[in-house]
């Protein structure tokens, strides 16, 4: 007999997603306070930088924020092309592109630490750019997750969602504890970013590649776990008819 999970799969999917979301928080703190105010999670930031750095913007950056731009959109089609040939719900594939974001954020972890990388423009291009790409690829494999309100890189539409069906504007305040938790992880992780730059670069990345490494690792488990009980369910009824 199949021990019964604790924790329902579409419970532990949230908390893993909630604690990606608090990692983009770090990311984001990281690429804005530490590499000349570029957003790598928060695409919308990058947007509005750009917009006023063509209208003329006083020192604006333009080239960093716009390759972490094109950049994310590169790593979240290379993780929905992967992902599109799979099942709903996490799969080897989720582990695989989840995995490739520990990967490489540690290895970029690795690099800040050992090369300064405010030492020449192309080093810190290099390392916004890399940072977008891992953050492209874990948006994209969020949204095939598909769990309610939570995106991990954005949380616009989720403080929309929290304000405008509460019961003060007369709706009932569904998803409202995962909406605020969201909200209130990507602020958090956002304060412990910018406390790791007083230690160095690569803390900050070295957090969230550990994350990163323990939801890839706890949700393939549940993974092979399900996949263990759907098998014996089946031997079980097989053995029934």
């Amino acid at each position: 007999m199949v021990k019964k999970n604790r924790v329902g799969t579409d419970r532990l999917h949230l908390w893993l997603m909630l604690a990606l979301t608090f990692s983009t928080g770090v990311i984001d703190a990281v690429g804005y306070l530490g590499l000349d105010r570029v957003f790598t999670g928060n695409m919308t930031g990058n947007v509005v930088l750009l917009g006023m750095a063509f209208a003329g913007g006083a020192e604006l950056p333009i080239l960093r924020p716009a390759l972490a731009l094109v950049f994310f959109m590169v790593g979240a089609a290379l993780a929905g092309r992967v992902l599109r040939k799979g099942p709903e719900g996490w799969s080897g594939r989720t582990s695989s592109t989840l995995l490739t974001v520990t990967v490489g954020l540690t290895g970029l972890a690795v690099y800040v630490a050992l090369v300064d990388v405010h030492a020449e423009e192309v080093l810190g291009s290099i390392t916004t750019s890399v940072l977008a790409t891992m953050m492209g690829i874990q948006a994209a494999t969020a949204k095939r997750l598909k769990v309610a309100e939570i995106t991990t890189v954005v949380v616009t539409s989720t403080i929309t969602g929290l304000a405008s069906d509460s019961r003060l504007a007369g709706g009932k305040s569904p998803f409202w504890a995962r909406r605020a938790s969201a909200i209130a992880l990507i602020m958090a992780g956002a304060v412990v970013g910018a406390l790791t730059l007083s230690v160095g670069l690569w803390l900050g990345v070295a957090v969230s590649a550990l994350l990163s490494a323990v939801v890839t690792l706890l949700g393939h488990l549940r993974h092979r776990q399900d996949r263990q009980a759907d098998l014996a369910e089946k031997t079980r009824e097989s053995a029934l008819r």
